[in-house]
């Protein structure tokens, strides 16, 4: 009777001592250099060449022809690389779904629509990289979401509440500066020239995460520098997002007032600039996190730590809470 298993053993020609030299021969094949392969392996370029010899003679054929200061590989030993590499490959590719089968499947994200268009979303293709299985869907809104009622796993805020019923996590804070193109700014005088402010248009965000703000960032703004600005009697033009505010600036419509980790690229690019330098006002409202306190997802600790990093790595992390 034919037993698989005595067949194989009895034409088992690789062996566990043998794998270790496969490793070498792996490095020096990709490399075609046995310098390199000592590089990588951190051993002498002699000890690559005795283990590739030793595994030469134990395979009974060649896996190198050896020039004067270079090599190349046999016909057999191509073959054989190409199915050490795949297994190789094949090999790492189920250890990493192994290690990531608890981080897979979906995760429900909610945030301001201005937040989402100008900040989170830029960003995700870093995320992707880092956790290719699990799969985002992203939903943005103004309401304030009760996780009972509604299919999110975290939502990303920014205001002054606080929610007992909710785990909320600080991100960073904020502040805000009035933006414009330059072209905007010359043609109104603006440059450190504060009183010619009401010859401008004022770009209003009038709603913030589910209440009526009006001119409140405006005036938060005014108020801080004791400025004698009366926003009702100046030309105004609202917006139900701050983002529809910022690219009312950037097409030359007036003046917004910007919240900094959302303009900080326009600022960089040079097509916004803040007229008036050293006027930056802090925000009482924070940017911050919330997940429910029922069932725990490791995905949704993943994600917030990525977001934690991504704030850090912001250059106005200086603005982060400690």
């Amino acid at each position: 009777m034919y037993d698989e298993d005595k067949y194989l053993n009895k034409n088992r020609v690789i062996n566990r001592y043998q794998l270790s030299k496969l490793h070498t021969f792996e490095s020096a094949a990709r490399h075609l250099s046995f310098a390199l392969a000592a590089e990588e392996l951190c051993i002498s370029p002699s000890a690559v060449s005795h283990q590739i010899n030793k595994l030469e003679e134990e395979l009974n054929f060649k896996l190198f022809k050896r020039f004067h200061r270079r090599i190349s590989l046999t016909r057999d030993g191509n073959n054989l690389f190409n199915v050490v590499k795949s297994s190789l490959n094949n090999l790492n590719q189920e250890i990493l779904e192994i290690k990531n089968q608890e981080l897979s499947g979906a995760l429900t994200i909610y945030s301001s629509p201005s937040f989402a268009q100008e900040w989170l979303i830029p960003k995700l293709s870093m995320f992707i990289e880092d956790y290719p299985y699990i799969s985002l869907n992203i939903l943005s809104g103004n309401k304030i979401l009760n996780f009972s009622q509604h299919r999110v796993d975290l939502t990303i805020y920014y205001d002054d509440l606080h929610y007992d019923e909710l785990l909320c996590e600080h991100l960073m804070n904020e502040s805000i500066l009035p933006v414009c193109t330059p072209s905007y700014a010359v043609k109104h005088d603006l440059h450190e020239n504060i009183d010619n402010l009401h010859k401008c248009i004022f770009l209003h965000d009038n709603q913030n995460n589910g209440y009526d703000s009006n001119f409140t960032e405006w005036e938060a703004w005014t108020n801080y520098f004791s400025l004698a600005c009366d926003l009702n009697k100046m030309q105004n033009m609202l917006f139900d997002r701050s983002d529809y505010a910022i690219t009312a600036a950037l097409n030359h419509v007036g003046i917004a007032m910007g919240r900094k980790l959302l303009v900080q690229k326009y600022l960089q690019t040079g097509q916004l600039i803040s007229p008036f330098p050293n006027m930056e006002a802090p925000c009482s409202q924070r940017y911050y996190v919330c997940k429910s306190q029922g069932k725990y997802n490791p995905k949704v600790d993943i994600f917030i730590n990525w977001l934690k990093n991504q704030f850090k790595q912001s250059p106005l992390s200086l603005l982060i809470e400690r």
